[in-house]
C-alpha cells in the first residue's frame, strides 16, 4: 500500500467517530419457498401426469408412503427423460426405448 493511500484511510477514520444513522431495522422476514424436480419436461409422456403428482396407476391403487404421501417415485434415463418409475416399468416390458427420443433405455437415477 503506498503513502496516499494510507492518509485516505486516516481521513476516513479521523471524521466524528459517529455511527451513520439507520435508514430501516428489519423486525420481521417471511420467506417463501418453491421447489420443482430437476427435469427437463415436468410431466410424465406415458400416463400424462406431472411427475410432481401420482402417476394414474398409484392414484387409483391409493398407494402411500411410510408418512401417508402418495408413493410414487420419478426415473431419469441417461438421455435425462424422467417418467414415474411405475409407468416406465411397464413401457420397459413392451419396449426397452425411451419413449420421447427412442435412445435404449438405462436408468440414471431414481427419486421422489
Amino acid at each position: 500500500m503506498d503513502e496516499s493511500e494510507n492518509s485516505m484511510d486516516k481521513q476516513i477514520d479521523d471524521n466524528d467517530g459517529t455511527k451513520p444513522e439507520k435508514m430501516f431495522t428489519l423486525k420481521k422476514w417471511n420467506a417463501v419457498a418453491m421447489w420443482s424436480w430437476d427435469v427437463e419436461c415436468d410431466i410424465c409422456a406415458i400416463c400424462r401426469v406431472q411427475v410432481m403428482d401420482a402417476c394414474l396407476r398409484c392414484q387409483a391403487e391409493n398407494k402411500r408412503d411410510v408418512m401417508g404421501r402418495q408413493d410414487c417415485v420419478v426415473v431419469w434415463g441417461e438421455c435425462n427423460h424422467s417418467f414415474h418409475h411405475c409407468c416406465m416399468s411397464l413401457w420397459v416390458k413392451q419396449n426397452n426405448r425411451c419413449p420421447l427420443c427412442q435412445q435404449e433405455w438405462s436408468i440414471q437415477r431414481m427419486g421422489k
